[in-house]
């Protein structure tokens, strides 16, 4: 039997969510309602967001992901450079023979049982799940001098892949969710996260060296980054930007028993650096906000022994990981980098 009242009520219900838009509640089994959203109604970001996932997480620092306009994108099978009538993945390889397959990333499937893997291979990966998996987060320099070059070298020529690219103005790129197994630490693939900082390198003072071609004085005397004009503006994507190494001169160290000279980062990277490993930090408790040093707190700069390599748990370069690998150099200041984050993490 009908309801004049509650058709009614229907009726006047209907006319509100026309007028006024409906507004949905989102909640959970066992939990009180969470806040209400407009069907329809865009989600904003502040630009300063990386995905984990599927879910985005704030950073402080200037964020472009895969998704965003100018951004670099990792899942992608075509060439990102080459011109576009030549990007198939044919075209690439026949133009880059160093590329095996159309993917440059893969599953972190080792440390799964095969119940999980059945279950994330398809990219159900959960939070969870993943911060149970990951506790390294590798530092490597690119060699390129820029963001759009490492890109173009790991994508468009060497089937590599990394989850981060900070440029010389400290944007950070995100070219994959982190859930992805980027190939970049080769035995820490599959528990790491990896960025690639921006630099031209560091160099032994019997090889050949790039620093007058990248490194200028300006009219104050001070040492700036000169973008070699046969790359244009390098694809930096703050307008106008001129960057400064850190520190003015070239630093000298030793890695891997090589003493090796190389030109520091700039304020903005280690601004954006500090920022991205404060809030992986956060995001993973099994990475530990600290570097690889010996008993005295002294930096170890040199591979890793594999039984502590396997046992550690925190930041660490390209080279703690293999012998044949130097980056991120003798210039990365890893106290300033792990304090900084610490503090904005607020740990002791």
């Amino acid at each position: 039997m009908s309801n004049p009242r509650a058709a009614s009520l229907i009726s006047v219900t209907i006319l509100v969510c026309a007028v006024t838009g409906c507004a949905t509640t989102q909640r959970n089994a066992g939990t009180a309602p969470s806040v209400r959203h407009v069907l329809g109604e865009r989600l904003e970001r502040t630009g300063d967001e990386i995905v984990v996932c599927g879910q985005f997480f704030h950073t402080g620092a200037p964020v472009v992901t895969w998704l965003d306009p100018g951004g670099y994108d990792a899942y992608r099978v075509e060439a990102r450079f080459a011109p576009f009538e030549k990007s198939s993945w044919p075209d690439c390889c026949k133009d880059s023979p160093e590329l095996k397959t159309p993917n440059r990333y893969g599953l972190r499937k080792d440390a799964l049982t095969p119940e999980q893997i059945e279950r994330v291979r398809g990219g159900g990966w959960d939070l969870p799940l993943l911060q149970n998996v990951v506790d390294q987060f590798v530092f490597h320099y690119d060699r390129s001098g820029t963001s759009r070059r490492c890109f173009t070298t790991l994508h468009d020529k060497r089937c590599l892949s990394v989850h981060f690219m900070i440029d010389l103005d400290g944007t950070i790129y995100q070219t994959l969710d982190l859930k992805e197994r980027a190939w970049h630490a080769t035995t820490s693939n599959t528990r790491s996260i990896g960025v690639e900082i921006s630099n031209v390198g560091a160099y032994g003072k019997d090889e050949h060296d790039p620093f007058d071609t990248w490194y200028r004085r300006d009219e104050s005397g001070h040492t700036r980054i000169a973008i070699p004009a046969e790359i244009g503006d390098g694809g930096i994507r703050t307008a106008n930007f001129v960057g400064h190494p850190i520190r003015e001169e070239p630093v000298t160290g030793t890695i891997q028993g090589r003493e090796l000279t190389q030109y520091d980062f700039t304020p903005q990277q280690y601004d954006s650096l500090i920022k991205l490993t404060a809030t992986v930090c956060k995001i993973f408790p099994k990475l530990t906000c600290d570097y690889p040093h010996d008993e005295n707190g002294k930096l170890i700069p040199r591979k890793l022994p594999d039984d502590q390599l396997n046992a550690y748990h925190g930041l660490l370069g390209h080279y703690h990981i293999q012998t044949n690998k130097i980056d991120p150099g003798p210039a990365l200041q890893w106290e300033r980098v792990v304090n900084g984050a610490r503090e904005l993490m607020k740990v002791p």
